[in-house]
C-alpha cells in the first residue's frame, strides 16, 4: 500500500522503515514536532517517575537533575516509553504496556504494596497538551510539564500533491493532536475532502475522533494502543 506517516520524528522515521520492511510505499510528514520545556525540579523528594511518552524520556537526557531523577523507579505507560527511558540511563523501569488506565491500575497496585502515608509523592514527567491528568485519578503526584509539541501549519508539497490526486492508500495517526493536525493542513491547503478519503489508521478511538467527526469514512481502530498493533493492523487491510 501507499501509506502517510505523521508521527513526530525520530519515531516517525522507525515507523516508516517497520512498514517499507513489509513491502508498503511510505511517505512522512511529521505534523508534530517536540521541544524540550526548561522545568525545575523541586527539592522535595519522589518516589518514583511516571512518563507517559518517550518524548519525556529524552528531555530528561539534558536536564541537569538527570542523575537525581534516573536513580528513581521509572513507570511507563509502554514498551516504547520504557525503552526510552532506559537509554537515558533509568535502571529499574516498569511498564504497563497499554494505555494510561493500564498505567494508572500499575501505579495503584505498587501504592497498595505499603502503607498509606509512607511513600513521598510521584513525580508525572508530562507533555503540555496532554488528556487528563494521573491527579484526577487520585494518585499522589506533581505534575513538571517537560516538553511541548508544536503543529505543523502545512503538508510537505509532495505530501499534498499525492493527497490531492488520491496518491496514498492509508494514513498512520498516533495521537489526536496529530490527527488535528492533518485536518488543519488539509483545509488549509484545500484539499479536505481529499484528506478525508484515505483508509485512517489510529492508535485508539481518542485518537480516532477528530477524524470520524470530520466526515472520514473508512477508519480503523487498533486492539492495543501501541505501534506493533498498528502495522497488524494495517496488514490486516
Amino acid at each position: 500500500m501507499r501509506l502517510l506517516v505523521t508521527r513526530p520524528e525520530p519515531d516517525g522515521e522507525r515507523t516508516a522503515q517497520a512498514l517499507r520492511a513489509r513491502g508498503h510505499a511510505v511517505a512522512l510528514a511529521p505534523l508534530l514536532r517536540t521541544e524540550n520545556v526548561d522545568f525545575v525540579l523541586p527539592e522535595q523528594a519522589f518516589s518514583a517517575v511516571v512518563l507517559t511518552s518517550a518524548n519525556a524520556a529524552r528531555a530528561v537526557a539534558e536536564h541537569p537533575g538527570r542523575a537525581r531523577l534516573t536513580a528513581l523507579t521509572a513507570f511507563t505507560v509502554g514498551r516504547r516509553t520504557a525503552e526510552a527511558a532506559r537509554a537515558v540511563g533509568f535502571r529499574d523501569v516498569r511498564s504497563a504496556d497499554g494505555d494510561k488506565r493500564d498505567l494508572v491500575d500499575l501505579l495503584r497496585a505498587d501504592l497498595q504494596r505499603i502503607q498509606a502515608g509512607a511513600r513521598a509523592p510521584l513525580l508525572y514527567l508530562a507533555g503540555e497538551d496532554r488528556a487528563g491528568d494521573l491527579a484526577a485519578a487520585g494518585l499522589p503526584v506533581h505534575t513538571a510539564v517537560v516538553y511541548r509539541a508544536l503543529k505543523a501549519d502545512h503538508f510537505p508539497p509532495p505530501v499534498a500533491t499525492a493527497l490531492a490526486q488520491a496518491e496514498l492508500d492509508g494514513v498512520l495517526h498516533f495521537s489526536a493532536r496529530s490527527a488535528e493536525a492533518y485536518l488543519d493542513c488539509a483545509a488549509r491547503g484545500g484539499i479536505g475532502n481529499q484528506a478525508l478519503a484515505p483508509v485512517h489508521y489510529c492508535l485508539s478511538r481518542q485518537v480516532a475522533a477528530p477524524l470520524s467527526a470530520a466526515g472520514a469514512a473508512a477508519v480503523r481502530i487498533t486492539a492495543r494502543p501501541d505501534e506493533a498493533a498498528l502495522l497488524e493492523l494495517v496488514e490486516s487491510g
